[in-house]
């Protein structure tokens, strides 16, 4: 399926990252996907078979929902058919979009129906009855577009300082740092930060920086083909982690895997239905 999503609404320019359509078919096998942590709250707009999942927050099983910030992986499962529209959400626009800490959600994964939010609970079915993609995307567009807009919630200006400026050093950015340049003390940042964000901020940093390292390290990203050991040393070095073991301890707390089978699994062939280097298709069980 080829469809080109849309930029979102200007007032979305810091909720939401991008839009994703799908829709996708896996028989007779279950396709098994390991969903690492990127920095990102997903929406789930979907209106066909479910998603079985398993992760930090226990098992589920939902078709539409939303993921909160993480800093463990999930691993997906279905069988059968699968349509509908990713949203990828800045865990500010999610405290925006509903009006409350966005720390509620961390690890866990909620049905749209258990938000409190009908905007939100209604769409998949009038995604479902939409004459085109097009037309769904613009429904999902105006739908949160309206919820922003009637939103009273902001998060405080030092948060936002502080996430943008991990942000952009890709998690490389000192706790202490990041206090100076608020005026806050490293407690009452740490506080704000987690009930806005999701996590602290320097597990934020952690999952900030591991996906970096995963997007380097995928094959086709700078012309890398195999994670050889001096490539994750490169890698582990540009990333700013100590050493090569520090990278590799990291994917494993964050991951669930080394980097090299991470890569590996990588490998076994994702579709753009996931974000580049934050999903993996695994292998079926034998």
């Amino acid at each position: 399926m080829t469809v080109t999503a849309p930029r979102p609404h200007r007032v979305l320019a810091d909720v939401v990252r991008r839009y994703e359509p799908y829709d996708e078919v896996a028989a007779p096998a279950p396709l098994r996907r390991r969903e690492a942590p990127h920095g990102a709250c997903t929406l789930i707009l979907a209106w066909a078979d479910p998603l079985e999942m398993t992760g930090p927050g226990g098992d589920s099983r939902h078709a539409a929902f939303l993921a909160g910030m993480h800093d463990g992986a999930v691993v997906t499962a279905f069988a059968g058919h699968q349509q509908g529209i990713q949203v990828d959400l800045t865990p500010l626009g999610v405290l925006r979009l509903l009006g409350r800490p966005t720390s509620a959600l961390t690890n866990r994964i909620v049905p749209l129906d258990a938000l409190d939010a009908p905007t939100l609970a209604a769409l998949p079915d009038r995604l479902a009855h939409a004459p085109s993609w097009a037309d769904r995307l613009a429904l999902v567009d105006d739908a949160l577009a309206g919820l922003v807009a009637d939103s009273p919630a902001r998060p405080d200006p030092e948060v936002t300082h502080a996430w943008t400026r991990l942000c952009r050093a890709r998690g490389r950015v000192a706790v202490s740092t990041l206090a100076d340049e608020t005026g806050w003390s490293r407690r009452h940042l740490l506080t704000r930060f987690r009930d806005q964000v999701g996590l602290a901020p320097t597990t934020a940093g952690r999952v900030l920086r591991f996906r970096e390292a995963a997007r380097l390290l995928v094959p086709g990203a700078h012309g890398a083909t195999e994670p050889s050991a001096a490539r994750v040393a490169d890698v582990a070095a540009a990333c700013g982690f100590a050493d090569h073991s520090h990278l590799v301890r990291e994917f494993r707390d964050l991951a669930g895997v080394t980097p090299t089978r991470y890569v590996e699994e990588w490998r076994h062939g994702f579709p753009d239905v996931q974000d580049r280097a934050g999903a993996a298709v695994l292998p079926s069980p034998s």
